[in-house]
Parts: C-alpha cells; structure tokens; sequence
C-alpha cells in the first residue's frame, strides 16, 4: 500500500438505461434512476480514486456507505459520480461521494473503504460454502 493522498478525486459515468431504473432493480416502481445504482456509481468512483495507492494483490472492500438521493432522474440521461478522499486512517479510507445529472446534484454522502489481501479476503469468503 502506498501513501494515500487526501483529496484524490475520480469521476465515472453511466447512462440511465432500463436496467438501471428504480423498477427494474427492484427499489420502487418508477422509471428513474434507481438508488441502488447510484450507490453502485458512487462505489465505483471510489475504487478509482483508491486505485492508484493499491499495491498488486491489493483491493479495496466497502464497509459503509451514507448517502441521500435528493433528486430524480429519468432513462437516458447521463450520470456522473465523483469521490474525493477526505481521511486516510492506515487501511481504512473514508470518501465524500457525490452524483450528479444533467440538471445538477441528485445525490450526495459518505463511503467507506478498506483496503485487504484479495487473494486473503476472498479465501475467507469461499470458506463460508
């Protein structure tokens, strides 16, 4: 693991297509853009913000995420999810999330990321069969 730098920043990007969508998730039943899959952008923005600090064999695991979703967005739009490093506490990462559409912010929080072994993490997972 390398130093982690306070205030790294990455952007994704996702369209809102029907598999993306409140109904099709599962998470209401309205054609907008599904909680869950802003949390999902929003992870996603995070581990390519913690990306450049991992070591091969390195990854990182989410632990918590704090979000609200204040604003609704329809299929179609494009969707981009920023996360910005705020503390570094050895292997415990914590990020301010945001997300936003064509408009403007629909989303904003906390995440929480640990980095691990891969290998060791998912070793542990599998013995849970």
């Amino acid at each position: 693991m390398k130093e982690i730098k306070i205030g790294q920043k990455a952007e994704v990007f996702t369209k809102v297509t029907s598999d993306k969508l409140a109904v099709a998730v599962g998470s209401g039943s309205l054609k907008v853009f599904a909680t869950p899959s802003m949390c999902a952008l929003m992870e996603e923005a995070a581990c390519a913000a913690i990306a450049p600090f991992l070591d091969p064999g390195e990854t990182t695991v989410g632990t918590a995420l704090s979000i609200e979703h204040t604003s609704p967005s329809p299929q179609g739009v494009t969707i981009t999810a920023e996360a910005e490093i705020t503390e570094s506490n050895g292997r415990e990462i914590l990020l301010h999330v945001m997300a936003f559409d064509t408009v403007g912010e629909i989303g904003h929080g906390t995440h929480r990321r640990y980095i691990v072994d891969a290998e060791k993490f998912q070793t542990k997972a599998n013995l849970k069969k």
